[in-house]
């Protein structure tokens, strides 16, 4: 059964938490893997993690759309990543670069200092690799081959881009290096995303649903909940014109293999 790989439980209102889950689980996802913002909601995930043990994978990090952590408080974390006991499954993430704010703020004139962002993630990438630990990627666009270049420079064997968009060089890259990409809830009615569903190996293939961001389409005005994967697995499989069970099991074992869920990987 699937997983959703990519999710922000910690965001969603904690008496609705507990019902959407089950409801998930009991529609046939086997887990999700939460993704963390900075060290409170690393602890909170951690929490999530221990209350449904082998359903929520937990992610630590420091999401890149916000200021980065200053010297010390990115030592800090790290710490606190470093220190967790070598038997729990984790990853390290959600970590990138800063896309959107970057953009955004190069777009009205302002000036924008990437060098910051860089260093913090160079110090999650090198956490991620001492660890021996995957890594899950905010960086689309642009920023993709730089971060495939820090990857390569500090050995990082396992990687997933979320949500990913970008150019075909890219893409070339993402599947020469073996990297995971996963694809939201859009694929039901985004050309881009669709368009990427259709030739991304299949073998490194994800989906997710980066809840609780809403979507549109079949989606408009619903709160955003990991049985969605399912219909994204319908969705990938007419694109390929493949079974759609032999997609569900190809995707559920991409994300065990990514994770290294139930001792896969």
């Amino acid at each position: 059964m699937p997983y959703d790989a990519h999710i922000h439980l910690d965001h969603y209102a904690p008496a609705q938490l507990d019902e959407m889950l089950r409801a998930s689980f009991a529609s046939g996802v086997d887990g999700v893997v939460a993704v963390s913002m900075g060290l409170a909601s690393c602890e909170a995930n951690r929490a999530l993690a221990r209350r449904y043990p082998g359903r929520v994978l937990p992610a630590y990090g420091r999401h890149p759309e916000q200021p980065p952590l200053a010297e010390d408080e990115l030592e800090a974390l790290c710490a606190w990543i470093a220190a967790l006991p070598g038997d729990e499954a984790f990853a390290i993430g959600e970590v990138g670069l800063p896309y959107f704010n970057r953009t955004a703020a190069e777009s009205s004139g302002l000036s924008f200092d990437s060098a910051p962002y860089f260093r913090q993630l160079e110090r999650f990438a090198a956490l991620a690799a001492e660890l021996d630990r995957p890594i899950v990627l905010h960086a689309v666009q642009e920023d993709t081959e730089a971060v495939i270049d820090l990857l390569e420079r500090f050995g990082v064997r396992k990687a997933h881009f979320h949500w990913w968009k970008g150019s075909a060089q890219a893409v070339s890259r993402l599947i020469a290096g073996g990297y995971y990409v996963s694809v939201t809830p859009e694929v039901r009615y985004d050309e881009e995303t669709r368009a990427l569903a259709r030739i991304y190996p299949l073998e490194r293939l994800l989906v997710e649903t980066d809840g609780p961001w809403p979507f549109e389409g079949p989606y408009a005005g619903m709160r955003t909940e990991p049985w969605m994967v399912l219909d994204s697995i319908r969705e990938i499989a007419a694109l390929r014109g493949l079974d759609e069970e032999d997609v569900r099991a190809a995707l559920d074992a991409n994300t065990r293999s990514c994770y290294a869920i139930g001792g896969q990987g």
